[in-house]
């Protein structure tokens, strides 16, 4: 593992040029596929990209804000108080200074937030594991199976580059932007508690082993644990607990500031915004549900191939925790991976979009990106270069299909 105080600035969009330059190629291949697909069905790959499910959803908050509804048969209401506003706001914000539709503005902000992801995760990876290692990281993570959503207009993208550089500051001890990175993600999606997990859980790590430093039995040991260097080696104490501390505040204001916000508006307290999730059926049963859903698949030939798929998907997650833990990558990825991972298996509805949930788990992919930086180039881009072919057809069908609901 490289030292992570010898890199303190943030890389330099030149070093991370084969990174970024490859996650371009990836998706304009995912984009190409999409188009051709889409053609000989006579649908708009635009459209799929811009206007479809949640995407909807976000362009409604942007131009109506929030209120709307829709009440189902059955009697579930489906309010758009469910989603997270960061993303309408932005859109909001490019359609005032350009011709285009809302829609077509959460486009914009996809892409250029895809491409910051895919820059953070290299910033992360390149500062634990070094540079190759950041390069396929980033590759890794432009070829999975649902790479198509990074390209759409959904808050995945956004998330991921909000979450990966905050953990780049946690990782170089920048606290006070680490927390207000982490309030913009929380701004974005649920998952965002995740992220504040991981600030939290760095920056008490942190304060601990400042204070056995302090302690005279300590005997002048390094104040700062291995995954963070204050960049103020001659700062004292008590600044560097302010910057924690103030890391730590703002770290949850934007969920928490939402969530309360909901439950202002829906008159209902703070749980409020628990019962707009209800009205969607879904919630945190600690994946029950899902292991309900599982079971089911294996009861009937045509789907039993299914369930042990997602038997094996899951099992799969945990043995990539496992390697991760025993990598010894740095406290805040594994708490936030964990977290993500967690709250994406623990969900209780929705199961078909658990793979994009999962997405913003990129730490995941650490063990097998520095597998892939110790092969030799030619086998690296074999492997890399197969897989995103698989990714931009798997791409294209699905959402040409039932895609990410």
């Amino acid at each position: 593992m490289t030292d992570l105080a010898s890199r303190p600035a943030p890389p330099l969009p030149r070093r991370a040029a084969p990174a970024l330059l490859g996650y371009a190629a990836v998706r304009a291949v995912g984009l190409v596929a999409l188009a051709l697909w889409s053609a000989a069905r006579d649908k708009s790959a635009l459209t799929l990209l811009s206007a479809r499910w949640d995407s909807l959803w976000y362009t409604r908050v942007a131009e109506l804000g929030y209120g709307y509804e829709v009440r189902l048969p059955n009697g579930d209401v489906h309010s758009n108080l469910a989603f997270f506003p960061l993303l309408p706001w932005l859109e909001r914000a490019v359609s005032a200074v350009t011709p285009l539709s809302y829609a077509h503005a959460g486009l914009v902000v996809g892409t250029l937030a895809s491409l910051g992801a895919a820059w953070g995760i290299f910033a992360v990876a390149d500062q634990v594991y070094g540079r190759r290692a950041g390069v396929c990281a980033v590759l890794l993570w432009a070829v999975l199976p649902v790479g198509i959503v990074q390209s759409m207009a959904y808050t995945e993208a956004l998330f991921t580059a909000l979450a990966a550089w905050s953990l780049y500051a946690v990782l170089t001890g920048r606290w006070v932007t680490a927390g207000a990175l982490a309030a913009l993600a929380g701004l974005t999606r649920p998952v965002g508690l995740a992220l504040v997990a991981a600030v939290w859980a760095a920056a008490i790590a942190s304060y601990v082993r400042a204070r056995r430093h302090d302690s005279p039995a300590a005997g002048g040991a390094d104040p700062a644990p291995s995954f963070v260097r204050n960049r103020s080696a001659g700062a004292s104490h008590g600044a560097r607990l302010g910057t924690r501390a103030l890391g730590m505040l703002l770290a949850p204001l934007g969920a928490v500031g939402y969530v309360l916000w909901v439950g202002h508006r829906t008159g209902k307290g703070p749980l409020g915004y628990l019962d707009v999730q209800a009205g969607w059926r879904n919630g945190f049963d600690g994946g029950y549900a899902f292991a309900r859903f599982v079971a089911e698949k294996l009861t009937s030939f045509p789907s039993v191939l299914a369930g042990v798929g997602l038997i094996v998907a899951v099992a799969s997650l945990i043995w990539l925790y496992v390697v991760c833990v025993r990598q010894g990558q740095p406290l805040p990825l594994l708490v936030y991976s964990g977290a993500v991972v967690a709250l994406a298996l623990c969900a209780s509805s929705y199961f078909g979009s658990k793979p994009r949930l999962l997405m913003p788990a990129f730490p995941l992919l650490l063990p097998l990106a520095c597998a892939l930086a110790r092969a030799r180039t030619p086998r690296s881009a074999m492997i890399l270069g197969g897989a995103a072919a698989v990714s931009a057809v798997y791409g294209a069908f699905w959402l040409n299909g039932s895609g990410p609901p």
